[in-house]
């Protein structure tokens, strides 16, 4: 293997904005700020989200953001801030680096996740299975 996905990640890291969780709460209720939540469905499902989150699944992130796709949802198209976040920051700051590559701006992720924010009894949501 030439690179490992941690190697991924920790290149990711030095080309992107990482916030700590302090920082992600104050933005939590800011209507120029979008927090994104690119796990998958069934993450969801078990352990909820950061409240008002969007869910993005990390398979289609990239097709929601390109205005060009079939798939682009117009919130990647709103100049908000966008705040992504995973489990435990791992796929965000791949997703994060991706999507700044494709010229979304502003964008950042949560450092330590979803794990994080629950572990610091942070606000979170129930997501029902439909």
């Amino acid at each position: 293997m030439r690179i490992s996905a941690k190697q991924l990640v920790e290149n990711a890291l030095k080309e992107i904005e990482t916030i700590s969780l302090d920082e992600a709460q104050k933005l939590l209720n800011d209507d120029n700020t979008v927090f994104v939540d690119i796990r998958d469905v069934r993450e969801l499902y078990r352990s909820g989200k950061i409240p008002g989150a969007l869910h993005a699944p990390r398979g289609m992130l990239e097709f929601w953001v390109d205005p060009e796709s079939e798939y682009h949802r117009d919130i990647f198209s709103s100049g908000k801030k966008f705040v992504l976040y995973c489990a435990k920051s791992h796929r965000s700051a791949l997703a994060t680096l991706a999507l700044q590559n494709m010229g979304l701006s502003p964008i950042c992720h949560i450092d330590g996740g979803f794990e994080a924010w629950t572990k610091a009894t942070l606000p979170t949501e129930v997501v029902e299975n439909k």
